[in-house]
Formats: structure tokens, C-alpha cells, sequence
């Protein structure tokens, strides 16, 4: 394997670990308006209830953020033909994904420092703008991707937001989406106790078999469309992952339920990038202008370079975040939420401090 391949396949898995952790916070956020709520409790009982959800994912959420920031800059590094068409071509999604993480990053962050329960409120829009989005979005950019680009000989996109929107970008979105917010839901089960998690394992159960629709018909769509023997192998363990997320559910196995729907990501990962391994980005206009790996590959130089230092970097990001998921293991529930002690609004839209509960 050439350095070029190795680094595609570098890509892959920064892209596939992303998916992977990046997934359950998204389906936290996803799942907030309906885990965070129950019928008949009082305003300051679905508070609580919301903020256990954010705890789940508070230690974690900003490090597997870490994943995309990588991914793109490896792709950047080794690909940077891969990398302008890419976000060119994709500049209104991607750029839509960006705001609702920043959304997402100033909601979850400033959530608790105003005590107000209309502040709260919006903060929790911006938390759901920054999940619902980026899950959708995500999907259909790799579909656009798969499917293949209005791109001249000199890589250029030549085309418009009309060939981007199809049903197959669109199945794409909905396989990410239905599929991180059943992992978020399974992630939930794990990580709270009581009432909050049999209602997350419920509303995992619940979200299982769609999951697997949907995800099972994308896979079928892109290998009868794109696929190869790589890719027909990864949608076999996909389906059968996905079924048994259905059973894991169901049997209150929530360990492997975790385990099915993480091979599930995994999976998908590999139905993208192995479509995408025989071309980065396939031309709609000829196929003499698809951009392949050796056609938008750094010099070996710049390969070598960024291999030592990857060599260096990736098992220190690797352990310290390994560490953090260790240390914040345990459950949460709401008998561990304190009082909040953020700022007080008053009516005249000025703040002042009070002080904390003891």
C-alpha cells in the first residue's frame, strides 16, 4: 500500500471514530425535547431532567469534536485537491453543519450561566440546531460524494444547489440522522440510572427497527449503485449489526446494544470510504475528470512529514481522551444535579449575582 492509500485510509478512520463518538452527543441533543421531558412534572423537574442528559456527554463532547477538526486537517495535509473541490462544492452544507456547531458549542457552554427558564429554553434550541443539523447534513454530504460531483477537468464545481438535493443525498441524511440518535439513545442507558435510563433504553428500543430500515436501504441503494466487494461486506455486517441493536433493545442489553450500534457506524464508515476509494469525488460531467487519490495527493515530502508527526500526536490525543471517558464512567441521575447557581435576569433584562445554594 502506497503512502497516498495509507493516507486515505487515515482519513477514514478519523472520519469513522468521529461518527462514532461525535454520533452520541448528537443524539443527546436530538433526543433532549423528548428523554428531557416526562407528562406532568413541573418546569424545574424537566430542567433537571435535561441537565442529566448534558452531563452524560459534558465531559467528552468538546474532545470528540476533536475527531472532525483532525479529519479535515488530515485531508487538508494529504489531500488538498480532495479538500478545496470538497468544500467548494459542498460549501452550503458544510458550511450550515459549522453553524450549528457553533450553536451547539455556545448553548452547551452558557446554558447554566443564566438561572432564567427562558434563557434555558433557547439554549436548548441551539443544543437541538446543533444536533439535528450536522446529523442530517453530514449524511448528505458523503452522499453527494458517492453519487458524484458536476466537477470540470480542473476539478471544479460547475454546478448548483439543485445537484445536491436528490433522494439519494436525502436517504443519505436520514440514514445519519436515525442512526446517531439511536446510538445517542443506547449512550443514555449507559450512562443514567433510574427512571432516565429505562426511558432511554424505551425510546431506544423504539427507534431500532426504523434505524435499520433505513440504514439497510442506503447501503443497498449505494452498492447497487457504487458498490464493491469491500463495501458488500461492510453493508453485511451493517444489517446484521442493525438487527441486532433491535434485539439488544429489546432484551435490555445495553452493553450490546452499545457494542451493535458502534459496529453499525463502523460500518457505514466503511460503505462511504470504500465507494470513495475508487474516486475521491467521481465527475457527473466525464468520468476522465474524476479525482482520485493519486490525482489529489501532497508531494511524498509532505506525506513523510505529517506521518512522523501523526506517529508522535495521535497516541497522546488518543490516551488523554481515553483517560477522560474513564474517569466520568459513572452513571448519572437526577438525585446528582445541584442546584443551579447561575446569574439571576431580572425583569429589566440586568443581571446580578446571587449567592449559591448550600
Amino acid at each position: 500500500m502506497s503512502l497516498p492509500e495509507i493516507w486515505f485510509v487515515v482519513v477514514a478512520v478519523l472520519f469513522a471514530g468521529y461518527f462514532l463518538l461525535e454520533g452520541f452527543d448528537f443524539g443527546v441533543g436530538m433526543l433532549m425535547p423528548f428523554v428531557g421531558r416526562r407528562r406532568g412534572e413541573s418546569a424545574e423537574e424537566g430542567d433537571v431532567r435535561r441537565r442529566v442528559l448534558l452531563n452524560t456527554i459534558g465531559p467528552v463532547w468538546d474532545g470528540n469534536e476533536v475527531w472532525v477538526i483532525t479529519g479535515a486537517g488530515a485531508m487538508f495535509a494529504a489531500f488538498p485537491g480532495w479538500y478545496a473541490t470538497m468544500f467548494s462544492a459542498l460549501y452550503l452544507p458544510l458550511l450550515l453543519i459549522l453553524v450549528g456547531l457553533i450553536a451547539r458549542v455556545v448553548a452547551i457552554e452558557w446554558r447554566g450561566k443564566i438561572d432564567d427558564p427562558r434563557w434555558r429554553r433557547w439554549c436548548d434550541v441551539g443544543i437541538g440546531l446543533g444536533s439535528w443539523l450536522p446529523a442530517f447534513l453530514w449524511g448528505v454530504a458523503f452522499a453527494n460524494l458517492m453519487r458524484g460531483l458536476p466537477i470540470d477537468a480542473d476539478h471544479q464545481f460547475v454546478g448548483g444547489i439543485a445537484d445536491l438535493v436528490h433522494p439519494y443525498a436525502l436517504l443519505g441524511g436520514a440514514a445519519t440522522t436515525i442512526l446517531f440518535v439511536t446510538h445517542g439513545a443506547v449512550f443514555l442507558s449507559l450512562k443514567t440510572a433510574d427512571e432516565m435510563r429505562v426511558a432511554s433504553m424505551t425510546v431506544a428500543r423504539r427507534l431500532a427497527t426504523p434505524a435499520a430500515v433505513v440504514v439497510v436501504a442506503f447501503g443497498v441503494w449505494t452498492q447497487a449503485e457504487h458498490g464493491t466487494g469491500v463495501t458488500a461486506v461492510a453493508l453485511a455486517v451493517a444489517a446484521v449489526a442493525a438487527v441486532l441493536t433491535a434485539i439488544a433493545t429489546t432484551a435490555r442489553r445495553e452493553v450490546l446494544a452499545f457494542v451493535a450500534t458502534s459496529l453499525t457506524i463502523a460500518a457505514v464508515a466503511v460503505i462511504i470510504f470504500g465507494t470513495l476509494w475508487q474516486a475521491l469525488i467521481p465527475s457527473t460531467i466525464d468520468p476522465a475528470f474524476d479525482l482520485t487519490i493519486a490525482g489529489a495527493t501532497s508531494s511524498h515530502y509532505t506525506l513523510t512529514v505529517i506521518s512522523w508527526a501523526s506517529i508522535v500526536m495521535v497516541p497522546v490525543v488518543v490516551g488523554y481522551q481515553a483517560w477522560t471517558y474513564w474517569v466520568f464512567r459513572q452513571r448519572i441521575s437526577t438525585r446528582d444535579i445541584p442546584t443551579s447557581i447561575g446569574l439571576s435576569m431580572r425583569a429589566s433584562g440586568e443581571t446580578s449575582v446571587e449567592e449559591p445554594s448550600r
